[in-house]
């Protein structure tokens, strides 16, 4: 027997053998590579936990400070209690004035509902009409569209005010409506958006079945269109219950204002000479301002995922 047999082994072949060693041996990569993935998993993790607090903090400050009196608020840490008067904050609240924060939440909600309501219907129509018409100048309202996403609604609040100022809707709650229910880009999402959701087979086999356009549209495309007209209606909700700019030049009367702009009108009397006393007012208004929002994003989010896990199943 050679010396180069023995080294081969039984089967004559040594490269044989070192493959099947290096095979059982725990890949050196990967154990390398182990340490690498952690250290960035931990520096994501604390990326993140930092985003969320600097995200809930102001509400956390806001939530605690609600619950102080006049005096507690200039006379403790603002991250800790107090004393507990949110109950008699909030009755101050929708008191003060003669009730005008409950006239200015009304108002907020009338902006949104008409508002932010017309706005979702119009871009949902307009959107399917888009995406599953052909018609000529099809490509330059694209063009229109994408143009409108790229404004911001601030800079074409000072030409609004002129044509509205020689209608004569100024002050009026028209101002405030009529502009918020043009949406570029719930427009351009319901446009992106019905492209793929309606297939082309489900509207051809309606036609064929005898159906109108109208009857297709709220029969077979509306369920399918459910998370898109969801995604859009929380946009233009938060957009019109935030609105302030618009309602500042817009508006004179103050039985018009929104929460939005009442609470500032609130805020500007708390910092003169003598007017502290609404203070506590100005945080708990804030604090009530935002429970519709918190609350119509988990009524909506219900909706939103059942509409894509119902889109999941038929495709």
């Amino acid at each position: 027997m050679t010396t180069e047999t023995v080294r081969s082994g039984p089967s004559g072949n040594g490269n044989g053998d070192d493959r099947a060693r290096r095979a059982a041996a725990p890949p050196l990569r990967a154990k390398a590579r182990t340490p690498h993935r952690r250290r960035r998993s931990l520096t994501l993790t604390a990326l993140t936990s930092l985003m969320l607090i600097y995200s809930l903090l102001p509400l956390v400050w806001l939530a605690i400070n609600a619950t102080k009196t006049q005096e507690g608020l200039f006379n403790s840490f603002g991250l800790w209690f107090k004393d507990f008067a949110f109950f008699s904050n909030i009755g101050d609240t929708f008191t003060y004035d003669h009730a005008i924060f409950v006239r200015w939440l009304l108002n907020t909600l009338l902006y949104v509902v008409v508002g932010a309501g017309g706005a979702t219907l119009l871009a949902t129509l307009a959107g399917y009409g888009l995406a599953k018409f052909d018609f000529a100048g099809k490509k330059l309202v694209f063009a229109v569209v994408i143009g409108a996403v790229a404004v911001p609604g601030t800079a074409l609040a000072v030409p609004t005010f002129l044509m509205f100022s020689k209608m004569g809707l100024t002050d009026t709650p028209w101002a405030i409506i009529i502009p918020s229910l043009i949406s570029p880009f719930g427009l351009y999402l319901m446009w992106t958006f019905s492209t793929d959701a309606v297939p082309a087979e489900i509207l051809e086999s309606a036609r064929v079945d005898g159906a109108g356009e109208f009857r297709t549209f709220f029969k077979v495309s509306l369920p399918l269109l459910g998370p898109g007209i969801v995604t859009v209606l929380l946009f233009n909700v938060v957009a019109t219950w935030n609105n302030y700019f618009l309602p500042l030049i817009m508006l004179k009367d103050p039985d018009w204002y929104p929460l939005t702009l009442g609470l500032n009108s609130w805020n500007m009397q708390a910092q003169t000479a003598g007017g502290d006393a609404v203070f506590n007012l100005v945080i708990t208004g804030s604090l009530v301002t935002i429970v519709p929002l918190i609350a119509a994003f988990l009524l909506l989010q219900r909706y939103w995922q059942s509409g894509l896990s119902a889109g999941g199943v038929k495709g």
